[in-house]
């Protein structure tokens, strides 16, 4: 799994996967590859679709490998039968037909020549017309795997000649895990919350949380604790939000508007702040019944912490405060006095329970 290398390597490219068991969040996609390698039944085009970083070109290379039998250490029998377009840079006709022109002829090793085709989508329509015919038929030692981003750019004829994978954003705990484990290979010592920061903050992309991984291990040293993560990545930490929803709950206006002062203060963006505090109280939301709890993604410390507030907490104020919350979020690019929608906002959600109890 890991290269030896003198000089330093990226952790994107030092823990790329070589194997199946290797490949993290998409457990759907490897086993049907891996049965359809096992039963002989090997299609001559496919389409793996789906966003950045999640193993899309990692796949195609491990199935690559394992369609002709190569080991995982045998570069020089990858470079003679395994050939990498980048599309989004050689995305004219004339690319396209070397490659034609290429996969006539037989594969000096291994059973199967394989054209790794990275963001296909890019083509231009010159190039996918000079593609078409090959990929209709191809000779019986070509496989060809299209990999895009943007499915909804390739045309039905691509499609209709392809099996088609569609590859999942990476799921926040399956990432911490994987950055569990290369915290233990590599000495370093961090707190599954900061952890969990990075994979949040990398939106479903492992190699994004790869690259935040590095930055903060550069930035401060083999210890990863949630404060100097969440200060480094510039992220407004939990207890903020939890002592906003206090004062809602309490109808203290002045003391949230000193909360939302100290976050300006500090850099932070009143549009981040909003979203934020969306999130917070979706997570709120989530934790009030048993069933939708699965959908909170965190620690058990978090989670503890979501559902004891959460308690304290009727579904009526949770909804009319993320209602509030979402017209600020819609109205505030255009708005010209943005700071204070927000502090309008947060007077707004403050006041909800006043307002229930003058009713009352």
């Amino acid at each position: 799994m890991e290269q030896t290398s003198s000089t330093y390597t990226v952790s994107a490219l030092k823990y790329r996967p070589q194997k199946w068991d290797a490949v993290v969040g998409q457990e759907g996609v490897t086993r049907t590859l891996m049965q359809a390698i096992e039963q002989n039944q090997v299609a001559q085009a496919y389409l793996f679709c789906g966003p950045r970083g999640v193993g899309k070109t990692t796949s195609a290379r491990i199935f690559a490998r394992a369609i002709n039998d190569f080991d995982a250490s045998s570069t020089e029998d990858y470079a003679f039968n395994v050939f990498e377009l980048d599309a989004a840079s050689n995305n004219k006709v004339e690319d396209i037909r070397s490659i034609v022109d290429q996969v006539r002829i037989p594969p000096q090793r291994g059973k199967y020549k394989v054209y790794i085709i990275d963001e296909v989508h890019m083509l231009s329509q010159a190039a996918f017309n000079a593609f078409l015919k090959t990929l209709e038929e191809p000779p019986p030692h070509a496989v060809f795997i299209l990999a895009t981003t943007e499915k909804h750019k390739i045309l039905p004829t691509i499609l209709s000649r392809c099996q088609i994978f569609d590859f999942n954003r990476i799921t926040v705990n399956d990432m911490v895990i994987h950055l569990q484990g290369i915290c233990q290979h590599e000495g370093i010592e961090a707190e599954e919350e900061a952890l969990h920061v990075v994979a949040v903050k990398a939106d479903g992309a492992l190699r994004d949380a790869l690259s935040i991984f590095d930055q903060l291990v550069a930035f401060a040293g083999k210890k990863l604790t949630y404060d100097v993560v969440a200060e480094h990545l510039h992220v407004l930490d939990h207890q903020t939000y939890f002592e906003i929803v206090r004062c809602a709950l309490s109808s203290e206006v002045a003391p949230a508007l000193l909360v939302l002062d100290g976050i300006i203060a500090r850099g932070f963006d009143p549009h981040h702040f909003i979203a934020g505090l969306g999130s917070h109280l979706r997570s709120l939301l989530v934790c009030k019944d048993a069933s939708t709890l699965q959908l909170m993604e965190g620690t058990d410390d978090i989670r503890k912490q979501f559902s004891e507030q959460a308690t304290q907490t009727d579904l009526l104020f949770l909804v009319r405060a993320l209602d509030h919350v979402n017209q600020a979020d819609v109205q505030y690019r255009g708005s010209n006095h943005q700071r204070l929608l927000v502090e309008l906002t947060l007077m707004q959600i403050c006041s909800l329970k006043g307002a229930d109890k003058k009713k009352t």
